[in-house]
């Protein structure tokens, strides 16, 4: 029998993990990656925060009360949940790992505690990065340059920045986002080498053991 590259299985999908303090382009970069990848879909995530004026429910965020997604946090609903900045967010268990079984790859714009979650329950299907901001003086003129919150909501967001960048190391990727074109290129880059990596290829130990059998 002749080793055929095309016998190789579909491989399992991989989660990707984007984390940042608000400001520092994790958004936008999620938001680019997603419109130029077919194989990459985004889990909407659970949230108790008010929808921003250019936020649709479904498609941003599922918006739910609080007595709703305590009720479905309670009954694992979540494949992680936090609080942050005093409110509720969490990920659909489910749509995850369907898209996993069927090959696709997922993005999960979560924050720290979210992703740490994650790793603990799924290590060899996460890629996570954490994306910083070039300072601290930029980070604050971002925030208050796109005037999406309210000035106290924008206080808390610098304050809790701090703690957030503190967790840097516990992700496998960390980029500087000084540049929104170039972190877009490397964050491309870092999910094109890990759907290649030898774990993410069901097939390839068949494939090799057919082609040690075969002759020249």
């Amino acid at each position: 029998m002749t080793a055929d590259a095309s016998d190789l299985r579909q491989r399992r999908g991989l989660l990707l993990v984007l984390s940042s303090p608000s400001g520092a382009g994790k958004t936008t970069l999620a938001s680019r990656l997603l419109a130029e990848d077919d194989q990459l879909s985004l889990s909407v995530s659970a949230t108790t925060r008010p929808a921003r004026p250019n936020e649709q429910d479904a498609v941003h965020y599922h918006f739910v009360g609080r007595d709703e997604f305590e009720m479905k946090r309670a009954a694992g609903y979540f494949y992680e949940w936090a609080i942050v900045h005093g409110e509720l967010y969490g990920t659909p268990r489910e749509p995850v790992l369907a898209a996993l079984e069927q090959g696709r790859d997922v993005l999960l714009d979560i924050d720290w505690q979210g992703a740490r979650q994650i790793v603990r329950q799924r290590d060899s299907d996460v890629v996570s990065v954490f994306v910083l901001p070039p300072s601290m003086p930029e980070l604050a003129q971002r925030l208050r340059k796109r005037a999406q919150d309210a000035p106290e909501i924008v206080a808390r967001r610098l304050a809790g920045a701090y703690d957030e960048i503190r967790r840097w190391d516990e992700y496998h990727y960390v980029l500087v986002n000084r540049d929104l074109e170039r972190t877009l290129g490397q964050l491309r880059t870092i999910l094109a080498a890990e759907r290649l990596r030898r774990n993410r290829q069901p097939g390839l130990s068949d494939f090799v053991e057919t082609l040690l059998r075969e002759t020249p």
